[in-house]
Formats: structure tokens, C-alpha cells, sequence
């Protein structure tokens, strides 16, 4: 029902303001919401496939080759994206030329990097595979690096349609080449040589396909200056937002095999879906949102939104984990079976953060990038320390139940963050968090012996 209500809501308000912000807002809520369905679509298909012709400890590989690429790129995030979308000169060639020139180096630094930590990871995780494998996966932020501005102004204005049929075609060419590769050599290497092909495919596809001038190398000290007192924030944010997004993959790489990386790896795949949907829309659209709301434009639309939103994502979720096990068994052959657990327990344990999703943007959109440090560094530590003690105490169900905890535990600092930028909606919030317990607690008594397994005996 929620989202039917929002598609009416937007349908009726594309009618009315089509042309403005909030149409431009609600048709990129669309079409972010579409490519992510049919990319999540596509991903679903090629590992189906590509679970049949590789083994489990592919996965397990892949998925710290992936710790390792996403953590770095977090690690250096200063922004760009944010203060293209947020700054008065975001249109001017050379303020774009400057963050272009920022994100070459960028680029080059982190493949350099990638390639300098590939012998003492494997030594780590005691995965020597990781040796050659990281300093191929790292040519993917090398190419990335070159990625002109364009995709940040088709953000900044929220034009979306052509720049979601590019990513989506990138997509398409990076799991064909996975898949065919896959086919004639089952290694990791499909995996990895597949992805350095998509990113290649989207940098060409984006560079030929997007309007607008193109980017050559150019250093305005005023820019730099604007970019780097934005950045500072939005890096320290990204240092803390790895833990959040990637913490478990790196702690478990410690506690489980590679071949039980692999399985949960899947099950964290199908389940996290509807949270990494809802959170591509906020991404994308929130910013230009509560700027409009700042300017007294838009409140009552971005309320309805925010209700609708949280909702049906809290139902998914909860669709999800009723579902994990029966999901699983159709879709995998026996060697994953495990994987349905997880999809319940993930699913559930990703629901508290849910009823806050909507406001760290509002930070963002107002400049406040200390505030939003703040609430994502507090989120960090909670989830790590919670989700460290429960792995060490009961593995990894006792690692999933702490990362649950560290959920409802952050939800004060989130409202406290809404409430400075006035934007937090006190009924909103104990409504959802009402229906997010009341979800839960029918998945734990349905699921009450699949969730057990996941704990010691």
C-alpha cells in the first residue's frame, strides 16, 4: 500500500510540477528506483549463473577483493560528487576541470595503493591468491578515476534518464564479459578481468554518451580551495562509512573460511536489496530535496515521500526474511543452502536503520559536513565494536545480533542530527520504529531455528 500510495503521490505530482524541482526530483526517484531494480535484476542473474560454473571460495575471494577496492575508495572520498551537487559554481568549466584533476589523482594513487597492499593482505587473510588478484581488480579505480563531471551535473540538476541507461549498459557489458569469461576459464579471474571491463565500458560509454564539455586537466586554487574545506568532512565520513558498509566482510574474512565468506556473502547479497535500493534514491535525490525545503519549496512532498519510503522498505525487508530459506533453496544448488539464515538475519538486523535513512542528507544539503562526520563516525564505532564483540562471543550470529543492537542504539543520534536541521518528524519515527518491531518479532518467531543455527552450539 505504501508504495502504490507514493507511485500516486508522484504520478499526481509529475502532473503538477513536471518541470520543476520536485517533478525533476520525483522522476529521478523513479528512474533511480527502476536501473537499481534491473541492475539487482541483472547482478541476481549472472550469479545464478555464475554460482553453477565457479566454487563458493571464488566468492569468498572476490568478496575481499572487494573489502579492499571499496574500503580504499572510501578512504579517499573527498567529495566531489556532494559539492558539485551543493555549490554555486557547480556549473563553471573550471571548477569542474578542478575536481576532474582531483579524481585523476585520485585514481592513479589508489591502483598504486591497491598494488602496495596486495602481498601484506594475503599474508593477512591468508589468502595468497590476493597477490595478482588485487593489482588487476585495482585497475577498476584507476579507469574510475578518469570518469568525467558530467555524471556529477546530471546529478546536480537530476537529469537521470540518460546517464541510468549508461550505467545500466555499463552493467550489461561488465557481467556479459564475467559470464563468457566464467564459461571457457571457471576462476576468480572471470570475476575480476569482467569487472575491469565494466568500469572501462562505463568511463568510454559516460564519455561519449553524457552532454555537456569535456574535462582536460586544470588547477584553480580558489576551486581546489572550496572542494578541499568540503571534502575534509565528506573524507573522514567516507574513513568511518567503510566500517559501516564493508566491516563485516573485513572482521569475517578473520572468523570464517573463504568458503563460508562465499555463502554469506550471497545470502548478505539477496538481502540487502531493499536497503541499498532505498539508499541510491536518498543518495541521488535528497540533497536537491531539502535545498528546495530550505527555500520554503517542496515540505509537505518530502514528508509524504520520507513516510512512504521507510515503509515500504520496512515490508520488503520483512518480505525478505520470511522468505531467505525457500528464496535460497530455488535459486542455489545445495553448496549454498546456508545462505537462507543469513538472508533472514540480515534482513533483520538492517531494519532499525531503516527509520532513519531519510536524514543525514538534510546535513549535506546545508553545508553541515561536521555534523554529518559526526553521526556517521558515533554510527561506525557502535557497529564495529558491537558487531566485533558479538563474532568473538557467538560468531556470526552473535556478530549479526550486535550490529542489530548497534542499530537501535544510533537512532537517538540520528533524530538528534534531523532535529538541528529541522527536519525530524517525532511521529514518523515512533511510528516506523513501531512497525519495524512488530516486523521483527514475526520473523524471529518464524525463524526461530534457522536463526539458532547461525550460533555456536
Amino acid at each position: 500500500m505504501a508504495l502504490g500510495s507514493a507511485a500516486a503521490d508522484g504520478a499526481d505530482a509529475m502532473r503538477e510540477q513536471g518541470s520543476g524541482l520536485t517533478g525533476r526530483a520525483l522522476r529521478g526517484s523513479a528512474l533511480t528506483a527502476g536501473s537499481y531494480v534491473i541492475a539487482q535484476g541483472l547482478r541476481l542473474a549472472s550469479n545464478l549463473i555464475l554460482t553453477r560454473l565457479l566454487f563458493p571460495e571464488a566468492f569468498g575471494l572476490m568478496a575481499l577483493v572487494s573489502v579492499v577496492l571499496v574500503g580504499l575508495q572510501m578512504f579517499s572520498d573527498t567529495g566531489i560528487g556532494p559539492a558539485i551537487s551543493r555549490s554555486p559554481r557547480g556549473d563553471e568549466p573550471a571548477f569542474l576541470d578542478t575536481a576532474w584533476t582531483v579524481n585523476v589523482g585520485r585514481g592513479v594513487l589508489l591502483w598504486l595503493l591497491t598494488c602496495a597492499l596486495a602481498w601484506p593482505l594475503a599474508a593477512v587473510w591468508e589468502a595468497p591468491e590476493l597477490r595478482q588478484l588485487l593489482p588487476v581488480a585495482g585497475l577498476t579505480l584507476l579507469v574510475a578515476g578518469f570518469n568525467p563531471t558530467r555524471i556529477d551535473t546530471a546529478n546536480r540538476h537530476l537529469m537521470l534518464g540518460r546517464l541510468t541507461a549508461l550505467d545500466l549498459l555499463a552493467q550489461v557489458i561488465g557481467i556479459a564479459a564475467m559470464v563468457a569469461l566464467a564459461a571457457v576459464w571457471p576462476s576468480v579471474w572471470a570475476l575480476v578481468i569482467g569487472a575491469v571491463i565494466g568500469s572501462a565500458a562505463k568511463l568510454a560509454l559516460c564519455w561519449i554518451g553524457l552532454p555537456g564539455q569535456a574535462n582536460r586537466f586544470r588547477w584553480e586554487a580558489m576551486a581546489a580551495r572550496e572542494l578541499i574545506h568540503f571534502g575534509k568532512w565528506i573524507f573522514l565520513s567516507t574513513l568511518c562509512g567503510f566500517l559501516l558498509a564493508q566491516g563485516d566482510k573485513a572482521i569475517l574474512g578473520g572468523y570464517l573460511s573463504l568458503e563460508a565468506l562465499g555463502v554469506y556473502n550471497i545470502g548478505y547479497f539477496l538481502a540487502s536489496f531493499p536497503a541499498l535500493l532505498a539508499g541510491a534514491v536518498v543518495a541521488r535525490v535528497m540533497i536537491p530535496l531539502y535545498r528546495a525545503r530550505a527555500e520554503g519549496r517542496g515540505g509537505a512532498r518530502l514528508n509524504r515521500a520520507r513516510w512512504a519510503l521507510t515503509a515500504g522498505v520496512l515490508l520488503a525487508l520483512a518480505a525478505l526474511a520470511f522468505a531467505g530459506g525457500p528464496l535460497v533453496r530455488l535459486l542455489y544448488d545445495d553448496r549454498y543452502l546456508a545462505a537462507g539464515a543469513i538472508v533472514t538475519a540480515v534482513a533483520l538486523v538492517q531494519m532499525p536503520g531503516i527509520v532513519g535513512m531519510t536524514y543525514d542528507q538534510s546535513a549535506l544539503a546545508a553545508g553541515d559536513g561536521r555534523g554529518y562526520f559526526a553521526l556517521i563516525a558515533a554510527r561506525a564505532a557502535v557497529q564495529t565494536l558491537a558487531f566485533l564483540a558479538g563474532a568473538h562471543w557467538a560468531g556470526l550470529g552473535g556478530a549479526l545480533l550486535g550490529q542489530g543492537l548497534a542499530g537501535v542504539a544510533t537512532l537517538p543520534l540520528i533524530a538528534r542530527l534531523a532535529r538541528r536541521h529541522g527536519v525530524w518528524d517525532m511521529r514518523h519515527d515512533l511510528s516506523m520504529g513501531a512497525l519495524a518491531l512488530a516486523l521483527a518479532a514475526g520473523v524471529v518467531a518464524a525463524n526461530h531455528q534457522a536463526l539458532a543455527g547461525l550460533f555456536p552450539p
